[in-house]
């Protein structure tokens, strides 16, 4: 064989094995990053688990309960949003619950009277903030009898549920709570209070800031005037009517009162702002329950707990 054709042999064959080098060493590279990978993300595995089903929430801006278990499922929201679930905010007039069922105000019998102050307290703390992070401002109304009057807030929320998107209803119902529960306790019963009550709805509203009244409001004087009329319309006192014989007719006695559906169609009444553990075992949801640390399983109250009891730290 010429040198010229060794040559040209030459330059083909090495150019081979430069593709093998080439080809082997972009194979181990991938080899190394798909163990590298699994070594840091299989321990972590991203589950998403779609339970599926429906919370219906019964509730009157008169009932504070109604209004602690309001913010516990606006704050879970997204996250049953992410298991399927979704929640549905029913206005319902308590009074009309009350006099269907004979259940009595709490405020109407001694005992419950007076142990009322202690649950409201606890149950104020527990919940402790907006979901903006203010803290909550809670007072009872001086005569919640008078206040507790609410069929025409309630029929106005009715309409506001049928005309405007879910947001603006979830931000209404949460001022109007918050007018109703703080000081001074406006009393919404009377068409001027709520009327001045709307127009003052800030926009994006998720608990009281310094700049409410600088900020845009969600309703324009239009949309507040449709909103008062539809109050005193028809459609919605009907609406109202519908809404209150339908909790009667799923058991209600009283507010707030929840309806879960699980993903087998199977609906369960629960009454109460602290029944959701209930709620979320009968939907088939991940949850934590209550329960009570061993002494250092918290370090915090661990260490607490021995300094209390002399124990060295």
């Amino acid at each position: 064989m010429s040198q010229a054709s060794y040559t040209n042999l030459q330059l083909p064959i090495s150019h081979c094995f430069s593709s093998l080098y080439l080809y082997v060493y972009i194979s181990v590279c991938f080899c190394v990053s798909v163990s590298l990978l699994k070594r840091f993300i299989v321990p972590y595995p991203c589950k998403t688990v779609k339970m599926g089903g429906k919370i219906d929430c019964y509730l009157d801006i008169a009932s504070l309960y109604s209004y602690l278990a309001y913010l516990d499922l606006l704050r879970n929201r997204p996250i049953l949003a992410s298991h399927g679930v979704t929640v549905e905010f029913h206005p319902t007039f308590l009074g009309a619950l009350n006099q269907a069922t004979g259940n009595k105000p709490p405020w109407t019998l001694p005992a419950k009277a007076a142990h009322g102050p202690f649950d409201a307290a606890r149950s104020i703390a527990r919940q402790g903030t907006y979901p903006n992070g203010s803290p909550l401002n809670i007072t009872f109304p001086e005569n919640l009898f008078i206040n507790g009057k609410t069929i025409l807030p309630l029929r106005a929320l009715h309409c506001i549920k049928s005309k405007f998107p879910p947001e603006t209803l979830d931000q209404t119902l949460l001022y109007l709570f918050h007018i109703f529960w703080s000081p001074p306790n406006l009393n919404l019963t009377v068409p001027e209070n709520l009327k001045s009550t709307l127009l003052a709805v800030p926009e994006g509203f998720s608990g009281p800031t310094a700049n409410d009244v600088k900020k845009k409001k969600l309703f324009s004087a239009e949309q507040v005037e449709e909103i008062m009329k539809g109050a005193q319309a028809e459609e919605f006192k009907g609406k109202l009517k519908k809404t209150t014989d339908e909790a009667l007719e799923r058991g209600a006695f009283g507010a707030p009162w929840i309806w879960a559906t699980n993903d087998k169609g199977e609906g369960e009444p629960f009454f109460g702002s602290d029944r959701f553990h209930f709620v979320y075992k009968h939907l088939g949801l991940p949850y934590r329950d209550v329960e009570v640390l061993a002494n250092g399983d918290d370090p915090k109250w661990g260490k607490l707990w021995r300094k209390e009891n002399g124990a060295k730290l």
